[in-house]
């Protein structure tokens, strides 16, 4: 039978252990005036860009192992941007985006596989129009950095694909054949340490 000094002693370092284990992962959130969400997809014979605005979210970072880094991210759907009012319209109506009805997307992570140096694919669940998708991004670590007023950041670089068909976007008949259905995605993140 162990002794009150002895189950005292224990309790005490597991308090060590876990907080040693809560004190490991830091939690960034994602900068929308210096992030962006870019995205591009073929059209008749060329490629069409276009970008949304404002990304906000966080990341859970475990420098000791990123590969214990969790990401959720959500995108304000409105803020699409092709750079003509005409379009911009066109593509939030019910032919695609359905803006009135689905206003945001967003992103959470469920695994990051290390594929190089401060490289990961991070799959995740994406969830587009009310439709949920396994979805695989391909993650790179940019680094950490002081930022104004002291505050401490992290970079990263995302880079993906998408079907438009997968979350009931593939538009009119007549333009899903003059779209191409696979979505590039060019992701850069700026995120600021919670405090």
């Amino acid at each position: 039978m162990k002794s009150i000094a002895q189950l005292a002693l224990i309790a005490v370092l597991s308090l060590g252990f876990r907080s040693t284990a809560s004190a490991a992962t830091e939690t960034y959130v994602i900068d929308p005036v210096h992030s962006t969400l870019n995205f591009s997809l073929r059209h008749l014979v060329s490629k069409f860009t276009g970008s949304f605005t404002k990304v906000t979210g966080s990341i859970s970072v475990d420098r000791a192992d990123l590969g214990r880094s969790s990401v959720e991210a959500v995108v304000d759907i409105a803020s699409l941007n092709t750079a003509d009012e005409k379009r911009n319209g066109h593509v939030k109506s019910p032919d695609f985006f359905d803006v009135a009805q689905y206003t945001t997307a967003s992103f959470k992570s469920t695994t990051w596989k290390k594929t190089g140096e401060d490289a990961y694919d991070v799959t995740g669940d994406l969830t587009l129009k009310n439709i949920t998708k396994p979805v695989t991004l391909h993650v790179k670590l940019l680094g950490f950095g002081d930022g104004m007023n002291n505050a401490k950041l992290s970079g990263w670089e995302v880079t993906g694909l998408i079907k438009k068909s997968d979350f009931g976007l593939a538009g009119p008949a007549m333009l899903s054949k003059a779209l191409g259905d696979e979505v590039s995605l060019n992701i850069g993140i700026e995120a600021v340490l919670k405090k």
